[in-house]
């Protein structure tokens, strides 16, 4: 059974930092790109980050660059989302998922095959 979970949202104030957490279980990690997504309430879900497991390329949605970095453990089958200066406009539910098609990066949600539960990411001003 494939699984994604998320961890380490929470509420932090602007200029703070959180990292968010993907354990995944029940497929061939190494094979898949694992992305981050975000979903504001009204607003559409937004490809915020994605990474290749098997050979660590990154693709960052222009409103994070520089200020979230995405990362992968292959050892653990674990991606993280290290978010740093936070703002009050990155506030979500964050979401990752798993994708078969790794090259290219795939950055829209449609090219995703599995998704986790999401993590609330609350920042305050």
């Amino acid at each position: 059974e494939v699984q994604l979970v998320e961890s380490g949202g929470g509420l932090v104030q602007a200029g703070g930092s959180l990292r968010l957490s993907c354990a995944a279980s029940g497929f061939t990690f190494d094979d898949y790109a694992i992305g981050w997504f975000r979903q504001a309430p009204g607003k559409e879900r937004e490809g915020v980050s994605c990474i290749s497991s098997s050979d660590g390329s990154t693709y960052y949605a222009d409103s994070v660059k520089g200020r979230f970095t995405i990362s992968s453990d292959n050892a653990k089958n674990t991606v993280y989302l290290q978010m740093n200066s936070l703002k009050p406009e990155d506030t979500a539910v964050y979401y990752c998922a798993a994708a078969s098609k790794s090259r290219p990066l795939p950055r829209v949600a449609y090219e995703y095959d599995y998704w986790g539960q999401g993590t609330q990411v609350t920042v305050s001003s």
